[in-house]
């Protein structure tokens, strides 16, 4: 019997006000997320990827419930968070963590190192301060850090080094989902490089699940177990890392992997045709909401929103052209 997920993800939508006010009703809504499902299984890295805007964000802080969706189900560990009140969600928020992707602004100036590490056990002011100093200590050398940062501040530190605090501070409460949004995108080539090699160090040695939302593929391919590609607030593909890289099957993934530079100046792969604008996710395009940039957009597409379906084990796609080729 196949082990139940640590997090499972089903039917979530995200609709933002646009233009309200406090009498005044919403001029349009923003649909962020639409109906998206999927689980995150224990001691594994579930990718999402998208362009800017596509509503991988704002996924992962609806899971942590820093944003309220407006429909479906999040279940960790087989509890429905959404419906628990605001001190067992405390209890098992402990357990469930976030990266964000700017460690500049996501520090406190105001704040040392000791402080802002430890910061996840002020809530219930235990334990004591200096046991708190030893547990800093502790995270501060895991994430490649020295004893003596403590009585920092963050402005004293380099990009690298404040996203290894930003990491540490995660850590504290030794949770077991972590939500990583970009956590390297701010960073240059090299210390992503260190600092992704720092994630999987750390998922091996605490059993870390982690959701990692990134637009670098690359990155994504590296690190992730399986890997969702999101279009305008839908998944649109979702499949193991290494089947997504070498097989893609649905046109803005295969559009995506094109496009990504491989070192090999031999190496002159012709990118799939993409023409046009994202749609504005206020007024979605009916059908499929890849359809008007896709070269491969039949009448079904046009009318008709794709479900995601199985194409292969553990590969499913959200596109009519797959689904016709394989009743074919």
């Amino acid at each position: 019997m196949a082990e139940a997920p640590l997090l499972q993800v089903t039917e979530l939508v995200k609709h933002f006000p646009l233009g309200s006010g406090i009498l005044a009703r919403p001029r349009a809504w923003v649909q962020a997320v639409s109906d998206v499902s999927f689980a995150v299984r224990r001691g594994e890295s579930f990718g999402l990827v998208g362009e800017s805007g596509c509503g991988k964000t704002t996924i992962g802080r609806m899971v942590l419930r820093l944003i309220e969706p407006t429909s479906g189900r999040i279940e960790f560990d087989g509890q429905d968070i959404r419906h628990l009140n605001r001190k067992a969600f405390g209890r098992l928020r402990r357990r469930m963590q976030i990266i964000f992707q700017d460690p500049y602004s996501s520090l406190d100036p105001r704040m040392t190192v000791a402080r802002i590490v430890t910061e996840p056990l002020w809530a219930d002011r235990r334990p004591g301060r200096a046991e708190r100093r030893c547990i800093a200590e502790t995270l501060l050398d895991k994430v490649g850090l020295r004893p003596a940062d403590l009585d920092k501040y963050p402005h004293e530190f380099s990009g690298g080094q404040r996203q290894r605090i930003g990491i540490a501070r995660a850590l504290c409460v030794r949770p077991e989902l972590i939500v990583a949004d970009e956590p390297v995108s701010a960073l240059d080539v090299s210390i992503q490089a260190q600092v992704i090699n720092l994630l999987q160090d750390l998922q091996s040695e605490f059993g870390l699940s982690y959701i990692f939302i990134s637009h670098d593929l690359s990155v994504v391919e590296h690190i992730c177990n399986r890997v969702a590609v999101m279009y305008l607030g839908s998944i649109v593909e979702l499949a193991p890392a290494e089947v997504f890289s070498r097989v893609p099957r649905h046109p803005y993934t295969q559009t995506l992997l094109t496009a990504v530079p491989l070192p090999d100046p031999r190496h002159h792969a012709a990118p799939f045709a993409m023409e046009g604008d994202v749609p504005s996710p206020i007024d979605p395009p009916p059908g499929c909401p890849f359809h008007p940039r896709c070269r491969f957009a039949f009448g079904r597409c046009r009318f008709e929103k794709p479900i995601l379906l199985p194409v292969a084990e553990e590969h499913l796609v959200a596109c009519w052209l797959n689904q016709a080729q394989g009743l074919s």
